[in-house]
């Protein structure tokens, strides 16, 4: 029986005939990847979350296509650390925060650790609250406002984990549900807006960064894809799969996680994507001024008709009830691997929504729009990305945590060129600001 800081958030074994059929087989079933499904799709929430609608937005808006280049080098980049997590639990059976606490060893180191970390799941859930907050907004029309909207969006994640209950699959099938319908919106907004293939195909190869302002907006696409959050949660989840495996059942649900998150990643990838080329077509083609999420949504109605902007309301609603729900689960995972202590998950879940609930009430009473507040958030998790990332690459780049899984030469150098890429362009986005 695994210790009470070893079955984290409700994430529950596979069963028996699973553990069975991965002890003697290494080969890839349709059977065996439908009961692994899970992890990858809940890491993808964090490349289509309220704060990919914000930066993506913002630089569609403002640039048309030329940031296209930032979004796939940021759902790169997180592919790559998104397969580095989860190979971490599947190897080690334990998370990156468990090893981290592990490695940190006193009390007075991990205390501080955990400290900032919790500040990089509190500005990740204020994201998730915000896009919630004006989903809602926009959904009654401006009848419901923003203050009203805040508190209203306060009950989102207590809604969704009272109806899974104890059931952790669940949750994994209302995120694949959510993903799906937020896919099918940008399918649908991208048949109405007809974009540019050819600024599009420009937008991707050729990369463009022209003044602090794209810089600033480059800095936020890292941030709102390479999420710190997740790297921890995505290494829990699979953890909690491999309970029981020897090391040939490691192997085969190894491969399971490596086309399960190429996969999920890939999908996420296009509708980031797609976020930001509707913004391009509908928005900087027309040469209007959108700053506002409210703007988009009320611009979108005369240009494509009403429904291209409750598309766009609802996506933004499923996005942020899917992005809420993992942060809740990536919050309890930290804090429960790094103090090694189980936490009850139903205080936790309280206590993120009223603190993100006042600050947020305070900022709309003085005139910020949600917008604006998601792609500052978006900036500062970039700036918090190396925290959980550089432990990351250590543990899976040492065969003494890994043992026969441990990465190969290549991975880990271009992981530590993920590293310094992203370290890079913060240390110059702050040294142009100041």
């Amino acid at each position: 029986m695994p210790a009470p800081e070893d079955r984290a958030l409700m994430l529950q074994e596979p069963p028996p005939e699973a553990r069975a059929e991965s002890k003697h087989s290494s080969r890839i079933s349709l059977s065996s990847y439908v009961k692994f499904f899970g992890p990858a799709v809940m890491a993808a929430v964090a490349y289509i979350d309220p704060g990919n609608f914000g930066t993506d937005i913002s630089s569609g808006a403002s640039f048309g296509y030329v940031l296209l280049w930032a979004v796939l080098l940021a759902n790169l980049m997180g592919m790559l650390i998104q397969y580095l997590s989860g190979k971490l639990g599947i190897a080690t059976g334990r998370s990156l925060a468990e090893l981290t606490r592990q490695s940190l060893g006193t009390r007075a180191r991990i205390i501080p650790y955990w400290l900032a970390s919790e500040v990089f799941a509190l500005f990740t859930d204020l994201a998730e609250f915000l896009g919630v907050t004006s989903a809602v907004y926009l959904l009654s029309n401006g009848a419901i406002p923003l203050l009203v909207a805040a508190w209203i969006s306060a009950l989102d994640v207590i809604v969704v984990f009272a109806i899974a209950g104890k059931r952790f699959r669940r949750v994994e099938l209302l995120i694949t549900t959510l993903v799906f319908g937020i896919g099918l919106g940008y399918v649908y907004e991208m048949f109405l807006v007809r974009p540019n293939a050819a600024a599009i195909g420009s937008g991707i190869v050729i990369p463009t960064m022209a003044g602090s302002a794209q810089l600033f907006l480059v800095v936020g696409i890292i941030g709102a894809t390479v999420m710190p959050h997740v790297m921890v949660l995505h290494s829990s989840l699979t953890k909690a799969k491999a309970v029981g495996l020897d090391e040939n059942g490691r192997k085969g649900m190894l491969r399971l996680h490596r086309w399960d998150t190429i996969g999920n990643m890939t999908v996420a990838g296009l509708i980031n994507m797609a976020i930001l080329i509707m913004a391009a077509a509908a928005f900087f083609t027309a040469k209007l001024n959108v700053v506002t999420i409210n703007d988009a949504y009320r611009t979108l109605v005369p240009l494509f008709g009403l429904s291209a902007s409750i598309v766009f309301a609802v996506t933004l609603l499923f996005s942020g009830w899917s992005s809420s729900t993992v942060g809740v689960l990536a919050g309890q995972a930290i804090l429960e691997g790094l103090l090694g202590t189980k936490f009850n998950p139903w205080f936790r879940r309280i206590i993120l929504r009223v603190i993100n609930v006042i600050p947020t009430s305070i900022a709309i009473t003085l005139g910020y729009d949600p917008l604006v507040l998601l792609v500052y958030s978006q900036v500062v998790l970039s700036i918090l990305i190396p925290l959980p990332l550089i432990p990351l690459i250590y543990y899976t780049s040492r065969k003494k945590f890994m043992g026969q899984f441990v990465n190969r030469h290549s991975i880990t150098f271009l992981a530590v060129l993920v590293a310094a890429t992203i370290i890079i362009l913060n240390v110059v986005l702050l040294s142009s600001s100041l």
